[in-house]
């Protein structure tokens, strides 16, 4: 999937930083991952190890193209991620970090 391809998913944008919803708790299997989504009740899998590091450490990466450098996730690989990116994002396992590059400023509590 290109950058293009990614933005044409409603709200996915690889190039915007991006962050575990905290409505989300995620459990590291050998096979990945247990999400368990707080507010939805639902339960979904990150299949694979290499998925799980890239949403675990979306936070502290400047954007989607870093995190999936960061965990080693391979050119040949990085269509099927954005696509599951794209899924979680739908999902609402990952959501954007505001005031990050957007130029927006956090909101205040």
């Amino acid at each position: 999937m290109s950058t293009e391809d990614a933005l044409s998913s409603p709200g996915f944008d690889p190039g915007r930083p991006y962050r575990c919803s905290p409505s989300v708790s995620l459990r590291p299997e050998p096979f990945g991952a247990l999400v368990y989504h707080f507010g939805t009740r639902k339960l979904s899998f990150l299949k694979t190890p290499e998925l799980f590091a890239v949403v675990s450490g979306l936070e502290r990466q400047p954007d989607v193209h870093a995190a999936l450098a960061s965990a080693g996730v391979p050119d040949s690989l990085r269509p099927a991620y954005l696509r599951a990116l794209a899924g979680l994002a739908e999902a609402g396992t990952i959501e954007p970090r505001l005031g990050v590059s957007d130029g927006s400023m956090p909101s205040e509590r």
